[in-house]
């Protein structure tokens, strides 16, 4: 007897909808079969026609989730209607794997939150790099403790290159009112969502942030943000658009040892025998008049130095996102990241812009959702191209 299967709509055949129908052809979802798409586009139907001849096609996502086609669906549309479809597929009892992010301000993806805590059907994100065995081994570190408290964290992730040609294909492409930022909302929601999965929510961001730098465009291409922890520990976060020799370098530096990640494929975890404090009231004035001499007055500093390095292998940990949401909703699997999460990235996202607008330190604990609509809706205005937003 086969084993049962999800089956799967997907709303939106674009770019990442289309991977993922790949995806689901190429075996790599054993526990999907996709059963419905939706798309504006009749040339995106048609591509999805050469991988699946029998599969309904529909022009409204609506007309897909009340079709009694699908089990689940998955949004791969702009990001201002993620929270929209969600509720709507959720209402319907219908499973939603959200693309990320989970929308573009807080106040919709908090609405989103409200409705999917007291739904019958699962509500997840594709954080993909959550299924990143290199950030999983180093999140349980992490949440192991042997490192001690986090002092420092700083994450430089700038490998996102973009023409001026990247911008110009579309009206809505960076954009406020159409895509709802840049950098920010479209490469780095990622970063920042391990961020701060794997080092925790910071309490304050104050950032610079800049628009339009090297790009012919209203929205962000380059920013520079400091954070501040509930313990006091400070971070960095630098990420553009506009470096063609980026950089990708996470350094999490605690009370007894550093964690430093290049490229998202190789981890060094430097474990010290005692804490910094307990070495610090180690020294006496002997001691550091010798450590001014370049005399080695440490010894062996550190219990191990251990390497981590994993290969990447690109469609890989999307594929198992939405393998584990099938398992999740077939047979009660973990989820790998729970769709309640995603305001988390949100929030950090919707500071720091709201940061470089006001040059104001900005308070994440208690951030003000319709602040930030308002402002927002001010640079839609601005721009003069869509609606505003509510």
């Amino acid at each position: 007897m086969a084993e049962k299967k999800l089956r799967l709509g997907i709303i939106g055949y674009g770019t990442q909808g289309s991977a993922y129908g790949r995806f689901i052809d190429g075996g790599l979802v054993p526990s999907v079969e996709l059963t419905g798409v939706c798309d504006i586009d009749p040339a995106a139907i048609d591509r999805c026609k050469e991988l699946f001849p029998e599969v309904n096609a529909y022009e409204d996502y609506k007309d897909l989730v009340d079709s009694g086609e699908v089990d689940a669906v998955i949004t791969a549309v702009p990001h201002y209607l993620h929270p929209e479809m969600a509720i709507y597929a959720l209402s319907k009892d219908i499973h939603v794997l959200n693309e990320k992010p989970a929308g573009v301000y807080t106040k919709q993806v908090q609405e989103l939150n409200e409705y999917a805590k007291d739904a019958k059907a699962t509500y997840a994100i594709m954080f993909n790099q959550r299924n990143n065995p290199l950030y999983q081994k180093i999140k349980a570190i992490m949440d192991s403790g042997d490192l001690g408290a986090i002092r420092r964290t700083n994450w430089i992730i700038t490998t996102w290159w973009r023409p001026q040609a990247y911008y110009n294909q579309s009206e809505w492409r960076a954009t406020w009112g159409g895509e709802g930022g840049g950098v920010l909302v479209n490469q780095a929601p990622h970063q920042l969502d391990l961020f701060q999965w794997i080092a925790g929510v910071p309490e304050s961001v104050y950032a610079m942030v800049d628009e339009g730098y090297q790009r012919d465009i209203v929205v962000e291409d380059q920013v520079h943000a400091m954070l501040k922890y509930p313990n006091g520990a400070t971070g960095v976060f630098v990420t553009s658009t506009n470096e063609i020799v980026g950089s990708d370098r996470l350094e999490i530096y605690c009370d007894k040892g550093k964690i430093v990640v290049d490229d998202s494929q190789k981890a060094t975890v430097y474990r010290l025998k005692e804490t910094e404090q307990d070495i610090d009231a180690g020294f006496d004035a002997d001691k550091v008049k010798r450590m001014m001499a370049a005399e080695n007055v440490f010894g062996d500093l550190f219990e191990e130095v251990q390497t981590i390095e994993e290969e990447n292998v690109w469609g890989a940990q999307h594929s198992g996102v939405i393998e584990n949401f099938a398992q999740h909703i077939l047979n009660g699997e973990d989820l790998i990241a729970p769709g309640a999460e995603g305001i988390n990235g949100v929030r950090l996202a919707n500071a720091i812009q709201m940061s470089g607008w006001t040059g104001e330190k900005i308070s994440i604990k208690d951030f003000d959702d319709d602040k930030f609509l308002e402002m927002l809706n001010q640079h839609i205005e601005e721009e003069g191209k869509f609606p505003t937003r509510d």
